[in-house]
This record gives C-alpha cells, sequence and structure tokens, in this order.
C-alpha cells in the first residue's frame, strides 16, 4: 500500500514538473491576431503575455475607433491563447494523473 503511494506521489511529482515546463514552454508560443482590415495587429504569448502591438497611422486620429479596435483585437487573441494554454496543460495534467476509479476528473 505505501508503495503505491509513493509511486502515486512520485508521478504527481514529476506531472507537477511538466506541468511547469509547459508553461514556460508556452511563454515561447506566439499568438498573432489582425482586425478584421489589417490596421491594428497584436502578438502575444500562450500565456497571455502581450509581445506587441501595431498600429496603423490612420486609427491614431480617432481615439474610439482605436479603442474598439484594441478591445475587439486583443480579446480575439487571448480567446485563442487561453484555448491553446488550457489544451496543453490538460494534457499534460491527464498524462500525469493516477488511473483512481471515480477520480475521472479529465474526461
Amino acid at each position: 500500500m505505501f508503495g503505491d503511494m509513493m509511486g502515486m506521489m512520485g508521478k504527481l511529482k514529476e506531472t507537477q514538473q511538466k506541468v511547469e515546463d509547459t508553461k514556460k514552454r508556452l511563454n515561447t508560443v506566439l499568438i498573432d491576431e489582425k482586425s478584421n482590415d489589417g490596421l491594428l495587429s497584436v502578438t502575444l504569448t500562450a500565456n497571455r503575455a502581450i509581445k506587441s502591438i501595431e498600429i496603423a497611422d490612420e486609427l491614431l486620429e480617432d481615439k474610439e475607433q482605436l479603442e474598439d479596435y484594441l478591445v475587439l483585437t486583443l480579446n480575439k487573441a487571448i480567446e485563442k491563447a487561453t484555448n491553446i494554454n488550457e489544451a496543453e496543460l490538460a494534457a499534460v495534467a491527464k498524462e500525469g494523473m493516477p488511473n483512481i476509479p471515480g477520480m475521472d476528473l479529465f474526461k
């Protein structure tokens, strides 16, 4: 019984390290998103850190329009990054979870 517990604890520690490694790797996965007309583009990591924003000069003339573009484009990019992030971390977590009857959390 204790051998099983020690094995599970080792497996959980290993999984925890894989999750941390995956989070670091996701810092290098870049998501590029552009507004429909290409006047604004943003780049962020799969961990949702903004890396760059490029704004066409014509958007600088209209503050409200620029704000709208930023909100829409950033939200689309964040949604994509979140989907990638969650899928990657869930795959690592599922792979490392011990098979305990009744604990099918990641089905």
